[in-house]
């Protein structure tokens, strides 16, 4: 499954590339010759905008438009512009950022996700060539079900799976590599399932993801619990179990461990820029995003969310994204995928 899923994605990734190289040829989000307003703390940042490299309604996008909301109330910014530019596990929105080298009023919302898809896509444009500017948060992902299922537990879901590994679709709205990947392939590996055998399906954001499982297209969906709280308390999906470390108030399931599975994984999200932006323009952004964190109103956005603060600057976020991408780079390789 792995070597006709891995084709598929390498020609998704030469598409994307050719893609990116059309949309860059649109010309620059902003004009790379203008200071960056607000660089000197005196008035807000003004023509900021900031991708989601994936669909709207997905985890990326969901942070940050909570981000961009937060910056534009407390005033360090000034109608930050959010825009969507969804596409091969996020390798397109990767590839635009690289595209726009020296433009420091573009940002993109990126994570766990992105830096596997870099790999399992062939991309052209890797992380290692943007500016990381923060890191924001960390989320434990979910294994959720749709209303309808007959799976009420964990590990009602868990014997159903082992008995029969294939017949069960499992979705999740990141490419191979990427922590909607991770989840099911480390889940299946701690219930003594041969991740090999794994019937994954890969979408491109929650917002496609939630269709699929609500539409039964899949037996069941990992992801980031808040992606699915709206559902949740609609009544339409159903939380079997989340992957961190400790309960959520924002919902009422078990951990894995509690349910006797010895595995503990969570997701984070962050923000990089094009390479070659200015110092100033760097510092502008940097600051911006260290007076979010350090805001009550993100706070707030933190708890409604269920999300835990991770925030780390860009001098710190550096060394964690090249740790991060060398075990990426390093799982897909076993599994034959990079």
């Amino acid at each position: 499954m792995f070597d006709r899923l891995k084709k598929k994605l390498t020609v998704a990734g030469a598409l994307a590339a050719a893609g990116a190289l059309l949309l860059s040829g649109c010309g620059a989000t902003a004009n790379r010759a203008e200071p960056a307003a607000g660089a000197d703390g005196d008035q807000p940042l003004s023509g900021v905008r900031f991708m989601v490299p994936n669909t709207a309604g997905g985890g990326y996008d969901t942070t940050a438009r909570a981000a961009a909301k937060v910056m534009d109330d407390i005033k360090v910014t000034k109608s930050v512009e959010v825009f969507n530019l969804a596409g091969a596990g996020g390798t397109v929105g990767l590839s635009r950022t690289v595209a726009e080298k020296g433009n420091g009023k573009l940002m993109m919302m990126m994570g766990l996700g992105v830096v596997g898809a870099q790999y399992t896509n062939s991309s052209a444009a890797k992380l290692d060539q943007t500016t990381p500017i923060a890191k924001l948060i960390e989320e434990s992902g979910a294994i959720v079900v749709p209303k309808n299922s007959p799976y009420k537990t964990i590990n009602d879901l868990v014997s159903a799976w082992k008995a029969n590994p294939k017949a069960l679709a499992v979705g999740g709205g990141s490419s191979p590599g990427g922590p909607d990947h991770l989840l099911p392939m480390q889940l299946a590996q701690a219930v003594g399932i041969d991740p090999k055998q794994v019937n994954f399906v890969s979408y491109d954001g929650g917002g496609d993801l939630l269709p699929a499982l609500l539409g039964g297209k899949i037996a069941f969906g990992a992801s980031g619990f808040g992606e699915f709280l709206d559902q949740v308390e609609a009544g339409e999906v159903r939380v079997l179990a989340i992957s961190g470390a400790d309960r959520v108030d924002a919902i009422d399931a078990p951990t894995l461990k509690q349910s006797g599975i010895d595995l503990v994984f969570t997701n984070w999200r962050g923000v990089v820029a094009p390479p070659e932006i200015s110092e100033a323009d760097k510092t502008a952004l940097v600051t911006a995003l260290t007076q979010m964190h350090d805001s009550q109103e993100w706070k707030d956005v933190l708890a409604k969310n269920g999300w835990t603060d991770a925030y780390l600057p860009a001098d710190q976020f550096a060394p964690f994204l090249t740790e991060q991408t060398t075990a990426v780079q390093t799982t897909l390789g076993k599994l034959g995928l990079a």
